[in-house]
């Protein structure tokens, strides 16, 4: 039986992760990537860019599947672009998740999400849509993240941590149980967030860890 065809949408090194995770996954055929212009025909591994942006309308006519491999640290403004951009087109969106993670089966997990390589999402867990939780990222018990957020390269939510749509917390960083992130928040690398944060807040780093 073959397996349905999926179509990257983004073409720089985040999407090199996500060719990495969805070919051990095993359950969709790489049909091509979509970029910019400049990156027109470019391979990818064994993958090339076959569209850009402005012929994800005609794509849509002929794939039923899309998955956004777009990178996500500062803003993510691009990536929700696309996602309300392919499911207007009326793509499905799946959800990702590399045979190397640990999600529970109390957990839930939305559409056009990815769980990378060594991830842990435990028990209660909920996790929005179009999210990358990353390479050994710890997403515990009873947590939230919410749409469009990205939990970096070995970060830790404690259990009943809340993270506000749009989010971002960087490699090594761990927020303390019970704490919420405010939707659009910034936490940086290697931190503690061990308070509350507002919508919008950038956390690097000061007297409030």
């Amino acid at each position: 039986m073959s397996r349905p065809r999926l179509i990257l949408i983004g073409a720089g090194g985040h999407a090199h992760a996500c060719i990495d995770v969805i070919e051990k996954h095993g359950g969709y055929q790489i049909a091509g990537l979509v970029g910019r212009p400049n990156e027109m025909h470019a391979k990818h591994f064994d993958y090339d860019v076959i569209a850009t942006d402005k012929e994800l309308a005609a794509l849509s006519k002929t794939h039923q599947y899309a998955f956004i491999t777009v990178g996500q640290i500062q803003t993510p403004d691009h990536r929700i672009r696309l996602y309300q951009r392919v499911t207007e087109l009326g793509f499905q969106l799946p959800v990702i998740i590399s045979p190397t993670a640990y999600v529970s089966r109390h957990a839930t997990i939305g559409a056009g999400t990815i769980v990378m390589h060594g991830a842990i999402i435990n028990a209660g867990a909920n996790v929005g849509n179009n999210c990358i939780i990353n390479s050994r990222a710890l997403v515990e018990h009873d947590s939230m993240v919410e749409d469009h957020c990205h939990i970096s390269t070995g970060a830790i939510l404690n259990g009943y941590v809340s993270v506000g749509a749009g989010s971002f917390v960087g490699s090594g960083s761990m927020v303390i149980q019970g704490v919420t992130l405010g939707q659009r928040s910034v936490v940086g690398m290697g931190l503690a967030v061990r308070q509350n944060q507002v919508e919008y807040a950038r956390f690097m780093g000061s007297d409030k860890t």
